[in-house]
């Protein structure tokens, strides 16, 4: 009788997993493939790429859309209806895809921003993005993978961070793109796009 309730328990958590698979499976392919793609790979250059994002971030960043305290014309109306399985589902199917890397052109602005994202800038006060996001760039279970990530969409997070207008995150953030000089965030964001 034990083995038999084992076996009904596994194959009712089976079905329940197919279901779960399947909805997410659905707003993957109706909602969000649309601008992040099918596997997590943007469909342009300013949206983000979710394949490989950290699991607790992504679910964080959902639940900030959908209570609007991250604020996001295109990201509110996608989230407002997201259960919370919904968006662990959705954090959990982005987070197991591989990530991509992006190509850069100018190796030169590169090692600049290698230099900066590893070691900062002392003279104008900016630490070193390696304190808070990792030699790799694979942030941690709250801060956001940026290794590979498109160069256009993490200009336009440190613009909206220097401006105050991206304020549901890290608030060191908002000194950080502050004092970082134009050429310094091309060049970093260029380095972070093109590491695997």
């Amino acid at each position: 009788m034990t083995k038999l309730y084992v076996a009904l328990l596994g194959a009712l958590f089976a079905t329940s997993a197919m279901a779960a698979d399947a909805e997410v499976e659905a707003l993957v392919s109706g909602r969000c493939s649309t601008c992040h793609g099918a596997k997590g790979h943007s469909t342009s250059p300013i949206f983000p790429s979710l394949a490989g994002q950290n699991q607790e971030y992504l679910v964080k960043q959902l639940q900030d859309f959908r209570s609007k305290k991250r604020v996001s014309e295109t990201m509110a109306p996608q989230a407002a209806d997201l259960s919370d399985k919904n968006i662990a589902g959705l954090a959990a199917f982005f987070a197991n895809q591989p990530a991509k890397i992006q190509r850069v052109s100018d190796t030169d602005l590169v090692a600049v921003g290698r230099y900066i994202y590893t070691k900062g800038n002392t003279w104008s006060g900016v630490p070193a993005c390696t304190s808070c996001h990792g030699e790799n760039a694979y942030g941690t279970a709250t801060l956001p993978r940026l290794a590979g990530q498109n160069t256009r969409y993490l200009l336009s997070q440190l613009k909206d961070f220097n401006q105050r207008t991206r304020t549901n995150d890290n608030e060191a953030m908002h000194l950080v793109a502050s004092r970082l000089t134009e050429m310094e965030t091309q060049a970093v964001t260029s380095y972070l796009g093109q590491l695997p």
